[in-house]
């Protein structure tokens, strides 16, 4: 694989760019900066220089000849000292005395002297001669007088500056290399964490959840290492529910198939007698219900599980559904033989879907009737408190142990030694229908008394029905009546 199409490369290249970018501004900023700085201090000396030997006494009159450079300036200049006289033209000056005791023609038309001869006060700069640099200082004595100049040479000066500017490159390079080096070594270990998440993902992707995602460290990647792991148990834990809702599923459809296949089988039979035949067919009957109620609450269950199942939020009467499920219920209480009552202690009102409020209060009594023995007394409670409607369904049944109570509205869960004609799911259901009206289920249960409350927000401002009469069945199927006052 190329290099530079890996993470890795790809952050040694970035670091390397840096590294020679960072040393490329310190290379152009340091190296002229450097350079002009020891030119001018060479000049700033000449001035200075200039202006002593010029402040030098001497005899009234007395020329600025060969003697006074080689006695008086020279020694105080340290520095090639030129006195020039203008010549025919402004542009040519004639060198009459010169530190050097040589020839002057090298000098004879320098910029800096002629720049000096039409400017008052102190002319200095830098001038390239015989491809060597000079720092220069020049002034004119008088309006035609002559010119003093003095003339540095910048090698040593220069030579610095090389000097810097090779150590500069070196570092640079040196530093470059070690930016590849460790640019490389710490991106390679940064890769090397993306790929054990990238492995991760894999194995969570293959359905394998097993394996923990471990990275501690507290940047970034940690911070997503932590986030896939939160998400590894997540999806664990539903791939887990998935089986057993599939195992549970499997197992409670299972049953009523092969009761109602049996029963065809037997139907079948010409040998039956037409009493054995009507009590095949109902037992068919029971276990076809059994199975569509089965299908409604697994179609209930996976659109609540996919986000789908709609609830309407609109005041309703609560009241009304609670005298409306003790209708409903009246003949099947009287069946088992048990007393269904409605206790409609006010007028209340709540925020919520009515059809999914009595599909809960269907669940709630339905539980009751199954699981408490005949002779039981069931009773549909309406109230209001702390601003809330409830709807409690209450037995006189011998109440729900207390180590089962944590998980009766987990999916498929029934109580051992109970009726096993339900399927586990109608409790489930009902708390995360409850909690789509942004409600809940409580529940209250000990040795006498067991009590599922659906609590609803309350509509304050709802209109009470006025006062009237309720109806509710006793197992005998007497009807009686309760006088509710409002």
């Amino acid at each position: 694989m190329n290099p530079l199409r890996t993470v890795g490369g790809r952050l040694a290249l970035a670091l390397l760019l840096v590294v020679a970018g960072a040393l490329a501004i310190v290379y152009v900023v340091v190296v002229p900066s450097y350079q002009r700085s020891l030119v001018n201090s060479r000049l700033s000396d000449l001035d200075h220089t200039l202006r002593s030997i010029m402040e030098l006494p001497r005899a009234p009159g007395a020329s600025l000849n060969q003697a006074w450079v080689e006695d008086d300036a020279a020694p105080l200049a340290n520095a090639r000292v030129v006195v020039f006289h203008s010549a025919c033209c402004p542009t040519l000056l004639l060198p009459v005395a010169d530190s050097n005791g040589g020839s002057s023609r090298d000098i004879g038309t320098d910029p800096i002297a002629i720049r000096a001869l039409h400017h008052r006060g102190i002319v200095r700069g830098k001038v390239e001669r015989n491809e060597e640099s000079y720092a220069e200082a020049a002034l004119a004595v008088g309006s035609q007088g002559p010119i003093v100049l003095l003339s540095s040479s910048l090698h040593n000066d220069l030579q610095s500056v090389g000097v810097v500017q090779r150590r500069v490159i070196v570092a640079g390079a040196l530093a470059t290399v070690f930016a590849i080096l460790l640019g490389y070594s710490l991106a390679t270990l940064f890769a090397r964490r993306i790929r054990r998440l990238e492995a991760a993902a894999e194995r969570i992707a293959g359905g394998r959840f097993d394996e923990p995602v471990v990275d501690e460290a507290p940047d970034e990647l940690g911070q997503l290492a932590r986030a896939f792991e939160r998400m590894r148990q997540q999806l664990a834990s539903l791939d887990r529910a998935r089986r057993d809702f599939i195992a549970n599923a499997s197992h409670e459809l299972r049953t009523p198939l092969f009761s109602v296949g049996g029963f065809l089988e037997l139907l079948a039979s010409e040998e039956l007698d037409a009493e054995t035949r009507t009590e095949f067919l109902n037992e068919t009957r029971e276990q076809v219900s059994r199975l569509q109620k089965l299908a409604t609450d697994l179609l209930d269950l996976s659109r609540l599980d996919a986000g789908r199942l709609a609830v309407a939020r609109e005041s309703f009467d609560l009241a009304a559904a609670g005298e409306l499920l003790t209708i409903e219920f009246g003949p099947r209480a009287a069946a088992s033989e048990h007393r269904l009552a409605l206790d409609l202690r006010s007028g209340v009102y709540a925020f919520g879907d009515e059809e999914r409020v009595l599909q809960v209060g269907r669940v709630l009594i339905d539980n009751a009737l199954v699981h408490t023995p005949r002779g039981t007394t069931v009773s549909v409670v309406v109230t209001t408190a702390n601003q809330s409607a409830r709807l409690s369904v209450v037995d006189d049944g011998p109440g729900i142990p207390a180590d089962a109570q944590a998980h009766v509205f987990e999916r498929f869960f029934r109580l051992g030694g109970t009726v096993a004609a339900g399927s586990g799911l109608g409790l489930a259901l009902a708390r995360e229908v409850a909690g789509l009206m942004d409600g809940r289920i409580e529940l209250e249960s000990h040795a006498g008394a067991t009590s599922f409350t659906l609590v609803l927000p309350a509509d304050a401002f709802g209109q009470p029905p006025a006062a009237g009469t309720l109806r509710s069945d006793d197992a005998s199927g007497r009807s009686s009546e309760r006088i509710v006052q409002v």
